[in-house]
């Protein structure tokens, strides 16, 4: 008895050490800070999800295997959706890769694991019924951490396109008040990442600014820039600018046309949101704020009422 009581507390005392090296190495994992190195040498940070950071260790046990020749096309996809949301340097495409094995592989076991668990604690039928269903929790499981890091990506891809978007028009006003004024293009760009807080699109910039000191033509980078960011915005612009280079007309009558667009652009957006927004309200209108005033207002006389009987 006493040999079975010491090991039980050998046991507790390895699962506790256990416990706590987790919660140490998640600690250390919370506080770490992901940078990406911009054109200009200077770092930015970017946020990675917790679980991606936390995986990020094994994924070098798997990044071999889509290095083969046969992953070429898949990791070119993600490489590009993962420039256009800012993370180049943070996160590469064959860690990506790794992390969709690794998240079902590892979280979505310890979560299946907790799952049957629990069923294994419910008692009578409520216990049957949930363990004859509990193949579906499994997969819906599977296929949440499978697909989380996709969902991930494009929401991130979609916020940076939306901040891109929101900057571009004041930018463009700021460029055309800058070359009719008598800056060159380039210079005009300068000035402009130099004075304006930087957000997406002055990383852009600033990537094409290296690029062009690097060799590249205007019209190249600015090309590149706009596969970069896969925006109908910038490539309008862009493709403007190319024109206008390539047909040698004046570049400030391009940017002042430009600059009209996007501004009417943006009021149709805002239109669009405007009309958009009473359909939008209309189900919490329904489901919460009605409710909320038949009870106010009913509410006394219903407490009367069942007083009464």
């Amino acid at each position: 008895m006493n040999g079975d009581a010491m090991a039980l507390w050998g046991l507790s005392a390895v699962w506790g050490c256990f416990a706590a090296l987790a919660a140490w190495q998640c600690a250390q994992v919370l506080r770490s800070v992901t940078y990406v190195t911009l054109a200009d040498g200077c770092r930015e940070e970017r946020s990675v999800p917790f679980v991606f950071r936390l995986l990020l260790p094994l994924a070098p046990n798997l990044t071999p295997i889509f290095e083969k020749p046969r992953f070429r096309a898949a990791c070119d996809r993600v490489n590009r959706r993962i420039v256009a949301a800012g993370f180049a340097g943070a996160l590469t495409a064959e860690e990506f890769l790794a992390l969709r094995v690794l998240l079902p592989v590892l979280l979505g076991s310890l979560a299946v694991t907790l799952v049957w668990a629990v069923f294994a604690m419910v008692p009578g039928r409520a216990g049957l019924a949930l363990r004859e269903h509990q193949t579906l929790f499994v997969v819906a499981i599977l296929g949440g951490y499978c697909v989380y890091p996709v969902v991930w990506l494009n929401g991130v891809l979609k916020a940076r396109q939306r901040q891109i978007q929101r900057a571009l028009p004041f930018v463009m006003d700021l460029l055309t008040l800058s070359v009719e004024a008598g800056l060159d293009f380039m210079n005009a760009i300068q000035r402009i990442v130099e004075r304006r807080r930087m957000d997406a699109l002055g990383e852009e910039f600033i990537r094409v600014l290296r690029e062009i000191q690097l060799g590249k033509t205007r019209r190249d980078a600015l090309r590149d820039m706009a596969e970069r960011v896969d925006h109908r915005d910038v490539h309008s612009v862009v493709n403007a600018l190319v024109q206008a280079d390539e047909l040698g007309v004046g570049i400030a009558a391009i940017l002042r046309i430009q600059a009209d667009q996007m501004r009417q652009r943006r009021f149709e957006r805002a239109e669009k949101l405007a009309n958009e927004a009473p359909v939008k309200m209309l189900f919490p209108l329904v489901a919460f704020i009605f409710p909320a005033v038949f009870l106010v207002l009913l509410g006394p006389i219903i407490l009367q009422v069942l007083r009464q009987f």
